[in-house]
């Protein structure tokens, strides 16, 4: 493992090129925003060049995107480990959307740029968010709720697309209501075990008792 000097002269910045620039990249983009976070600056507290930052992403976006890529990775992996000894494709749901919830309480550098930057489109239409690591998170929820539509637990004429699509933006909606009181005072004094109760209840909502 390699480290590079601090560029504030503290401690090392410890781990590989790619790896420093992952992590500093996620710090920086979280605290300043993307928008004002330029590649020197990344560069400089990752203790190497802007060169080397094209060489490994090809672009600010490409970073940002191979950060997306990599936390969207480690929460479905959380997820799946969490699911393993559960049967019942419903309490899966319930699972998932609590383990995605606890990742990003421990992570929230990742949670704030999933919120704030995620779905900002950038140049050419391009959405650097729907990186194969978030599709791998929809493809473990749908076949969840697929499993369910084949057990006839969800109710008839919903589509299974459509329930997943409902229950990502009201846990993001939540999440970010919840950042924006901490950060302005926006109205939204409920804690993260009122969200998860909140969710439980409109998963109910689409599904039939069996």
């Amino acid at each position: 493992m390699s480290a590079a000097p601090s560029a504030h002269g503290g401690k090392p910045v410890v781990g590989s090129t790619h790896e420093r620039f992952l992590r500093i990249g996620k710090t920086l983009f979280a605290s300043r925003g993307y928008e004002h976070t330029s590649t020197s600056a990344i560069a400089r507290e990752a203790g190497t060049s802007e060169s080397q930052l094209m060489k490994h992403f090809g672009s600010k976006a490409g970073l940002l995107e191979a950060i997306f890529n990599e936390g969207w990775i480690q929460i479905t992996a959380a997820a799946r480990a969490a699911i393993e000894t559960v049967s019942s494709p419903r309490e899966k749901l319930r699972v998932i959307a609590g383990s995605v919830v606890r990742c990003w309480e421990l992570d929230p550098e990742m949670k704030l740029l999933i919120l704030m930057e995620g779905y900002r489109i950038r140049k050419g239409g391009y959405i650097v968010s729907i990186t194969e690591g978030f599709l791998g998170f929809v493809r473990l929820v749908d076949g969840c709720l697929n499993e369910m539509q084949e057990a006839h637990m969800l109710r008839p004429g919903l589509h299974p697309q459509a329930i997943r699509s409902a229950l990502f933006g009201m846990m993001e909606g939540m999440m970010r209501d919840r950042f924006f009181a901490k950060r302005v005072g926006f109205p939204a004094d409920f804690d993260v075990a009122q969200a998860r109760e909140i969710q439980s209840v409109a998963m109910d909502s689409y599904t039939l008792d069996r």
